[in-house]
């Protein structure tokens, strides 16, 4: 298998496992949530070896350094190693994802706090009926 010297940007995406379909892929590429070099690209952009990305998604933000390029989807553990993430980019995401679990943790607590008593209960039923 010949590696290319160049490859499209979703495709690239779909293949490093950043997104789950090319479809998906291209649709976040057109929507201006991945910017090429510091700039908006479009989907069938030509990607190359040493090219930077910014990646947002699911308000998360990754900052990468394109390393390889392949024509197939790997496995995760293959996938990884097409590229590197910055430092910055790693402390920036994974202190996002605490604060999303913190918001989430006193999300459900405040919600599992207080269950509807039989009063509460006898309301909703009440607003159904009507």
């Amino acid at each position: 298998m010949t590696v290319p010297e160049a490859q499209r940007l979703d495709k690239w995406l779909w293949a490093a496992r950043f997104f789950k379909t090319r479809q998906l892929a291209t649709e976040a590429v057109a929507g201006g949530k991945v910017h090429l070099n510091g700039q908006r690209a479009k989907p069938g952009k030509e990607l190359k070896v040493g090219a930077t990305l910014v990646i947002g998604k699911d308000q998360l933000q990754w900052e990468v350094c394109v390393v390889s390029l392949n024509n197939q989807r790997r496995p995760a553990s293959e996938a990884c190693l097409m590229y590197t993430e910055t430092p910055e980019s790693v402390t920036k995401r994974q202190q996002a994802m605490a604060l999303q679990r913190e918001e989430n943790a006193v999300m459900d607590h405040s919600i599992r706090a207080r269950k509807p008593n039989k009063k509460d209960r006898r309301l909703i039923h009440q607003f159904k009926q009507n």
